[in-house]
């Protein structure tokens, strides 16, 4: 699907998210990836053979503030 050279990760390899936006909707909170995953503004991920990988953004729950 990627026409982009050198060519955008697989929506299969670890890096996919790295793809270029070839679709973007921030009023929906998606966007399409030139890869076919479909990225949505909380990191949940939906991949173009139906697979759903859960929302990863980082906590901040659990960090301690450090004085400078």
């Amino acid at each position: 699907m990627c026409q982009h050279q050198p060519q955008c990760p697989s929506a299969d390899s670890a890096d996919r998210e790295a793809a270029h936006i070839v679709a973007h909707h921030p009023e929906q909170g998606w966007s399409l990836l030139c890869n076919g995953v479909l990225l949505f503004e909380d990191t949940g991920e939906l991949l173009p053979d139906g697979r759903i990988i859960a929302p990863h953004r980082a906590s901040r729950a659990g960090r301690v503030a450090t004085a400078a």
